[in-house]
């Protein structure tokens, strides 16, 4: 068992959470980084971020690495693949214990656990995750060389994976539930442009079928409720995030959606403990975001620590 005190714990291997642990490092805080998975949370996922700043283009999992090696530099101690099982953090100290046993005391604590693949709920789609049901286009794009997909959803993410994934596949239908796009003109002109890519409108797949592998789809139509079997080799579904903030219920202040409510200091419900990144109340989630919740929550921590 193992119990080390910390200027800052930061819940959340993210590029908020990154980030904060670069501007507290810097700042001369002993900081430790706490996180489920790996370094860079679902930064990890996206096979090429075109829009941050500095970078033409670069792949998510090098952006993260990127931020990791540069948040240990300054003197980060990051700890991955943990599970905490018990949180205090009402008072001047605050405790997180892992399920190992080990207690980790800080003056302040930033909560930066994001979001994961949101779900369509359709029949038979547990079932069929990693048989033919992907969430992330960099991890299973090349399985699909040559096959016919679907991607499911209408958004930024949707539309830039599904041009992303004509690197592999020989045709793209992408399956949206409206009638408009709720994307960048930008990713809307990329993916219209692209001769592999096709799409279906108002409708949403109700149910996967297949034998030892996904080999068609049910597509409902939003208006008519017509139903018609899709033979498919793959479907990828892109409709946002689901915050991780399951364990946080009885913790910190939640909305009815799960996000953390904090004040314009990045601070939640409870003295000492800020928030930053995809699981906090805001409308824009995004890498450029998630960088700048980062560093306002850790700047927050650092006045208040000074205090």
């Amino acid at each position: 068992m193992e119990n080390t005190k910390y200027d800052s714990i930061i819940i959340g291997a993210g590029p908020a959470g990154l980030t904060a642990g670069i501007y507290l490092s810097r700042a001369k805080m002993k900081v430790l980084i706490l996180d489920s998975g790996i370094a860079g949370g679902q930064m990890v996922l996206t096979h090429e971020v075109a829009n941050y700043p500095g970078f033409e283009s670069i792949s998510g999992y090098m952006l993260a690495m990127n931020m990791k090696n540069q948040a240990e530099k300054f003197g980060c101690e990051i700890k991955t693949n943990i599970r905490i099982d018990n949180y205090e953090l009402e008072g001047e100290t605050k405790r997180i214990t892992l399920n190992n046993g080990d207690i980790y005391e800080a003056k302040s604590v930033v909560i930066a656990t994001g979001g994961r693949s949101r779900k369509i709920g359709a029949d038979n789609e547990e079932g069929f995750a990693g048989r033919g049901i992907s969430y992330c286009a960099t991890c299973d794009g090349d399985f699909f060389q040559d096959r016919e997909i679907i991607v499911v959803g209408g958004g930024n993410s949707a539309l830039e994976e599904a041009v992303s994934l004509t690197t592999y596949a020989s045709k793209v239908t992408i399956v949206h539930q409206f009638d408009n796009w709720q994307a960048f003109d930008s990713a809307i002109a990329e993916m219209e442009e692209n001769p592999k890519i096709d799409y279906i409108m108002n409708s949403k797949i109700i149910d996967f079928n297949g034998d030892q592998k996904l080999e068609s789809v049910i597509i409902q139509n939003e208006k008519t409720g017509e139903k018609n079997e899709h033979k498919i080799d793959g479907v990828f579904i892109f409709i946002g995030y689901v915050p991780n903030t399951e364990d946080l219920k009885e913790v910190i202040e939640l909305n009815q959606w799960g996000e953390i409510i904090i004040n314009k200091e990045y601070q939640t419900s409870v003295p000492g403990v800020y928030a930053a990144g995809d699981s906090i109340v805001k409308k824009y989630r995004q890498i450029t975001t998630a960088v700048a919740d980062g560093t306002n929550a850790a700047l927050n921590v650092i006045e208040y620590i000074n205090e």
